[in-house]
């Protein structure tokens, strides 16, 4: 079968190189697209281009193979990418939409984090800080929120965090032991 004078099966190849190569582009540049898959959940960029590769795969896969007719084999195509896609979204788009995105935290999200001090902190200096995570020590610059000196392997609370420092207090966890009693 020819369409607009080209073989069937060169078009197909030429949908499936063209889908290939725009996948390998969203991979790297997906993130200006996202907008469209949270609009609609069909209309997903990987979900599209997924459609288009596996259509033109099984096409061309099945005019070379087969004797079967062209039509008979565009429905078949379509019916077996329509498939392949709808298990694509279901058991990886969706449940990767729903996955914690990362390990990693956000600077913001150590304020009131409890930490030991590593490197003491001068008065009106700096110092370092570990803070146990899910994921391993967090190890950060610190210094102090009233410009005293904290020692070596004291305990404190981060207040807050500017530049990449977090600014810290001096902790007493016995204040935690008397509020149980």
């Amino acid at each position: 079968m020819t369409l607009f004078g080209t073989p069937i099966e060169t078009i197909y190849i030429i949908l499936l190189i063209v889908a290939g190569s725009l996948t390998i582009l969203y991979i790297f540049f997906g993130d200006i697209l996202e907008g469209i898959g949270e609009f609609s959940s069909f209309l997903h960029p990987a979900l599209i281009l997924a459609f288009i590769t596996l259509f033109s795969a099984t096409g061309y896969v099945l005019e070379v193979l087969t004797s079967l007719s062209s039509l008979l084999i565009i429905v078949i195509s379509i019916f077996t990418a329509f498939i392949l896609d709808a298990l694509l979204n279901l058991f990886v788009l969706i449940p990767m939409s729903s996955a914690e995105e990362s390990l990693s935290y956000t600077e913001e999200s150590l304020k009131g984090r409890v930490g030991k001090i590593i490197i003491s902190i001068p008065e009106n200096g700096f110092g370092e800080i570990i803070i146990p995570s899910k994921s391993g020590m967090i190890s950060k610059p610190s210094a102090s929120y009233e410009n005293l000196a904290i020692a070596e392997g004291k305990q404190v609370l981060v207040l807050d965090v500017v530049k990449g420092v977090l600014y810290v207090v001096p902790y007493d966890d016995d204040l935690d032991t008397e509020n149980t009693d």
